[in-house]
């Protein structure tokens, strides 16, 4: 089976006002301010500037990994939310793509909005595009109010995942 297409959006693609757009370097200092902005987040993101080299280092190789989607959220020239999209390749399921949808952040002022689902209305039509046949998520435990969310927008918690921090 090919890998999936490219997305044809980098630059930016309009959706009931808002612009989706493929995450450049500048706008990272922006992508961390909506990662400190809950408190998971807050205890475990480096709020400093000038950034951590971490977060650079860490860009740089999602913006050279052609399977990574990282991707901001603008209304009005305002980046309002983020998220990272991976495309998964696998021999499993007869060789079947997956996109693995995360760190989906939305700043505090606008949440409440309905922009949730429409980032991952935006990001399903993504994974659709590059060929993915499964949408997949983990979602932390503490965020129960989360739990309805997804269920809501279709997905349903089929398995149990573990994480082991090294």
């Amino acid at each position: 089976m090919d890998p999936p297409a490219k997305p044809e959006d980098d630059n930016g693609e309009s959706m009931t006002g808002l612009t989706f757009r493929r995450a450049t370097r500048a706008d990272l200092e922006a992508i961390v301010d909506l990662l400190l902005d809950d408190p998971l987040g807050a205890a475990r993101e480096d709020g400093s500037r000038p950034l951590n080299p971490r977060y650079i280092a860490g860009f740089e190789a999602v913006d050279r990994d052609p399977n990574q989607y990282l991707a901001v959220v603008e209304d009005g020239g305002r980046i309002i939310g983020s998220l990272q999209i991976t495309f998964i390749p696998s021999v499993s399921r007869l060789g079947m793509w997956r996109g693995q949808i995360e760190a989906v952040r939305i700043t505090r002022t606008r949440r409440g909005e309905g922009l949730g689902r429409q980032m991952f209305d935006w990001a399903i039509a993504e994974c659709r595009q590059r060929g993915c046949e499964l949408v997949q998520l983990t979602m932390d435990k503490t965020r129960t109010e989360s739990f309805k969310f997804y269920e809501a927008l279709g997905f349903r918690a089929s398995h149990e995942g573990f994480k082991l921090s090294l």
